[in-house]
């Protein structure tokens, strides 16, 4: 579901969110609990929901809705209304924001947040490529609390 497939990494209530397309992350298990990790650039408009609030979903979608996913990962929710541009359909999912079409969604407490640092590099080029004219990211760990897939 990572990787290949995007994702909308998205935090806030449906009257007051915001949600950006994701690429990378992880799933596992950290300090006794399942646990999802993402990263946000510092200069993407939902960290600043992610900051400022407790929960957050990863929503994962059917490849049909790749076009959808395009458009929130190229424009910003400081200047349009993503769910309106492409309409998804933002519902309260367990206290934070998830979107009616998602096949499978994780809801999420925050654990842990910091940013990462150019000296934690081992491998210089690995800075180049990703952080070299781009910002940083943010590292967030999130506490799996729930996860949901339509079944059909």
């Amino acid at each position: 579901m990572i990787g290949k497939s995007w994702y909308l990494l998205t935090s806030g209530t449906p009257e007051d969110y915001n949600t950006m397309t994701a690429s990378w992350g992880a799933m596992g298990e950290i300090w006794g609990a399942p646990s999802f990790h993402c990263v946000v650039r510092t200069n993407r408009y939902t960290l600043q929901y992610l900051d400022r609030n407790e929960l957050f979903s990863a929503c994962f979608f059917d490849p049909g809705y790749k076009p959808a996913l395009q458009f929130c990962g190229t424009h910003s929710g400081r200047d349009c209304d993503k769910a309106k541009q492409t309409g998804l359909r933002p519902v309260l999912l367990d206290g934070t924001t998830a979107f009616a079409q998602a096949r499978r969604v994780l809801i999420c407490r925050k654990r842990y947040t910091a940013m990462m640092q150019p000296e934690g590099f081992i491998e210089p080029e690995t800075y180049e490529r990703w952080y070299g004219t781009d910002p940083m990211h943010r590292e967030f760990v999130g506490e799996v609390l729930a996860y949901y897939e339509k079944l059909h």
